[in-house]
């Protein structure tokens, strides 16, 4: 299933995951509080060739009123993560994802509720959540609807 979440857009599987994921009271706790729900960001070429963002149909569907996808940007198309350890991880991260200077000024003090599809070693998430908090956002936590092992060759 999530293979197929993954890779291709089925509404009914975000529409479950994350009802799935609201029934859960450390989620609703970081729903309640966050001011702005953000999807993990794909390259622009990604985006073009899966034509959706899984982790933003899933966001939307968290928190439809404060699910924004243009604030946290990808820069540039990394390697695939398949089959690369943590470290490899965080050097192919390295600068490739910046906040959209026009909502900076917003994000300053904020709690960002950062989303996921699949978490591996965590290095996407903690580079975006570095991103944020070098931005001035004051609290950034991070909801995934699936864990992956570290050795499982998955991106």
């Amino acid at each position: 299933m999530i293979i197929d979440y993954k890779f291709r857009e089925d509404p009914g599987l975000h529409r479950f995951f994350a009802e799935l994921l609201k029934a859960d009271p450390a989620v609703q706790a970081m729903l309640a509080v966050a001011g702005f729900v953000l999807p993990v960001p794909l390259a622009a070429v990604r985006l073009r060739q899966r034509g959706f963002n899984q982790s933003a149909l899933l966001a939307r569907h968290l928190a439809p009123q404060r699910m924004n996808d243009q604030i946290l940007w990808r820069l540039r198309q990394t390697a695939t993560h398949a089959g690369l350890d943590r470290t490899q991880r965080q050097r192919n991260l390295r600068h490739s994802m910046a906040v959209n200077p026009a909502m900076s000024r917003a994000l300053r003090g904020s709690r960002v509720l950062l989303v996921d599809d699949v978490m591996t070693t965590g290095s996407t998430l903690t580079v975006c959540a570095q991103t944020l908090l070098d931005a001035g956002v004051a609290e950034v936590s991070c909801v995934v609807f699936a864990r992956a092992a570290a050795d499982s060759g998955s991106q």
